[in-house]
């Protein structure tokens, strides 16, 4: 004869029943929460990508490739993307070669020489710097920085890359410097104590044994960088000029990618044209090469993982 369930037994059942209905709600809202960023980068791809294809039937991807002239907005229109391409990798070429090296080294030190209190304070100021607006760095290098270069290239114009490039590279410190010290930090202390054991140094630590065991945080902390320095918008279009030419001199005016599409948002162009419609174009290139930088990240990023 079957007994009818207990109160206890219902009560578990319910209970039990209450916690799958809730983690499964929970699920669908972290799935949704994830598909959302999804949705957003599929659709900024297809915007681009359907721009463009309707930039390339007035332009063949030829001249577009090879064209060393970019002057969509003239009345002899040409469409070279190079120029613009020269300037976005000279800027950040000169913001790298500031923001890797000084950020790695205050990565070094706030993990691995740098007290507590001194770390715990100097960490949260370092991120703050990257609060400030870029419109304020732009204002700075044309201001403060250009004048202090031409003291000592006094034939450096006003605009040119390489005061623009210098500040984006302080401007990208802070990213640098924070993930790799993170990366560094989560080093396993058995390594440090190995190496210790040794005989080895805290220098001989650090460079050693701690940053190739960190590699993995550094390269993703690099490409952070390197992406936010190719995508630096305020800080070109003030100080490095608007001027698209074909150099890869740090020294002379240029104008990158994203200052192009500044120039173009806000002007008056008709919704359509010709010259609205290379905005994307330029969106496009812009795209595949930070995706590029995030590819060869992720194979650095995969290579010393398994090694370490």
């Amino acid at each position: 004869m079957n007994r009818p369930p207990s109160l206890q037994s219902r009560t578990a059942f319910a209970s039990l029943r209450y916690r799958r209905t809730r983690d499964r709600a929970i699920e669908i809202v972290l799935l949704a929460c994830g598909l959302v960023a999804v949705f957003a980068t599929a659709a900024i791809v297809f915007i681009l990508v359907k721009e463009s294809l309707a930039f390339f039937a007035h332009v063949s991807v030829r001249e577009f490739l090879t064209d060393t002239t970019w002057t969509p907005l003239f009345d002899d229109a040409h469409y070279g993307i190079l120029p613009l391409v020269a300037g976005t990798v000279t800027v950040t070429g000169v913001a790298l070669a500031v923001a890797i090296p000084l950020g790695t080294l205050i990565a070094i030190y706030l993990s691995e020489f740098a007290p507590h209190r001194l770390r715990e304070t100097v960490k949260p100021v370092l991120e703050l710097l990257g609060a400030v607006p870029t419109v304020v760095y732009g204002y700075f290098a044309l201001l403060t920085v250009t004048p202090i270069l031409q003291k000592l290239i006094p034939e450096l114009p006003g605009f040119n890359m390489l005061s623009a490039g210098l500040v984006i590279g302080l401007m990208i410190v802070p990213y640098v410097a924070s993930v790799g010290e993170d990366a560094m930090r989560a080093v396993p202390r058995y390594m440090r104590e190995g190496s210790y054991a040794m005989g080895a140094t805290k220098l001989q630590t650090a460079l050693r044994v701690v940053v190739p065991g960190a590699f993995s945080g550094l390269a993703a902390a690099y490409i952070l960088g390197i992406s936010r320095a190719v995508g630096e918008t305020m800080v070109v279009a003030i100080a490095a000029g608007m001027q698209p030419s074909l150099t890869f001199d740090p020294t002379q005016p240029a104008a990158t990618i994203t200052a192009y599409i500044v120039q173009v948002s806000l002007g008056d162009l008709p919704h359509g044209s010709i010259g609205y419609q290379s905005i994307f174009a330029a969106g496009l290139v812009l795209m595949l090469m930070t995706l590029l930088f995030n590819v060869i990240g992720f194979f650095l990023t995969r290579k010393f993982r398994e090694a370490y």
